[in-house]
């Protein structure tokens, strides 16, 4: 029983991701972050570097990452859609 509520629960987890591809195609360049973060919710992961910040939303087999300067949108691609 256990083991169905753990699988029942990551499923719903992943059923509620904004990693989709109706999410990717409202990113626009120049959009500010919040209204990114509006959209796919918070990034799992960051990196601030020198000019800029590369964001990922999801793993490594399905994501979508952005390249950031000055809290707006410069590029950005997907993976695994």
């Amino acid at each position: 029983m256990k083991k169905l509520l753990t699988i029942a629960a990551l499923l719903s987890l992943s059923a509620c991701s904004k990693v989709t591809i109706e999410n990717y195609e409202k990113i626009s360049v120049g959009m500010e972050k919040t209204a990114l973060e509006q959209v796919l919710g918070s990034a799992d992961s960051c990196e601030e570097k020198t000019l800029h910040t590369n964001c990922v939303w999801g793993n490594e087999s399905k994501n979508i990452t952005v390249t950031l300067v000055s809290d707006r949108v410069t590029l950005f691609s997907k993976k695994g859609f």
